[in-house]
């Protein structure tokens, strides 16, 4: 389903999804009737706006949350038409596995923009790449980051955008094997055991984003 107040961008990524097979069950035009279209139609992905009516500041993004809070684990992609490091925090904060924050431009992309979709509604993270570039830009004191080589910055930014390590060695034109050594290190140095009750990858990105 849809939560997007521009009647335009709702149409078209309603066309754009259905000529890629994708099925849209509903569409709302606020935030605050999001919840309630959800627990009707039970969909399996929401596309949702940031700001939308009545204030146009983050109705969609408090929407989002609510339906995460009712249903843990529902999918989530949230377009933003500028990057907002506070919106992907807030989001990813309250659980990372089917979530995804990309900039509105990115729709213009359509391949990528099905692939994040069917990759969210799958229970990967995908982060909009302008946003993975402002976080590597801050630099922290005492952030656990500062511990990483730039080699693994840039594969747990890719992880971040919701890459497999298959597509990650294709993008550094690496074997898998180094991809899971880059991310085996990654995760000793964030101080990421194997255990039962976390993913250490959703962990992972959650530090990178400064969500924990």
């Amino acid at each position: 389903m849809i939560a997007e107040d521009s009647v335009l961008l709702r149409e078209g990524l309603v066309r754009l999804l259905a000529d890629a097979g994708v099925e849209t069950v509903a569409t709302v035009g606020d935030g605050p009737g999001l919840p309630a279209i959800v627990e009707e139609y039970e969909p399996d992905l929401a596309i949702v706006d940031v700001r939308m009516p009545p204030s146009f500041t983050d109705e969609g993004l408090r929407a989002a949350l609510a339906v995460r809070e009712r249903r843990p684990g529902m999918p989530i992609l949230v377009l933003s038409q500028y990057v907002e490091e506070r919106y992907a925090t807030d989001l990813i904060g309250g659980g990372a596995q089917g979530v995804g924050y990309l900039l509105k431009e990115r729709v213009a992309d359509v391949a990528e923009f099905i692939d994040a979709v069917h990759r969210i509604a799958a229970g990967a993270t995908v982060i909009d790449p302008e946003v993975i570039g402002q976080l590597l830009g801050r630099r922290r004191s005492g952030d656990r980051l500062e511990a990483l080589t730039p080699r693994e910055r840039e594969v747990l930014g890719l992880m971040a955008q919701g890459r497999s390590n298959a597509a990650i060695a294709r993008d550094l034109v690496v074997t898998e094997g180094a991809v899971e050594k880059h991310i085996s290190n990654i995760f000793l140095k964030l101080q990421l055991p194997p255990t039962q009750n976390d993913h250490r990858r959703v962990m992972a990105v959650l530090a990178y984003l400064g969500a924990e």
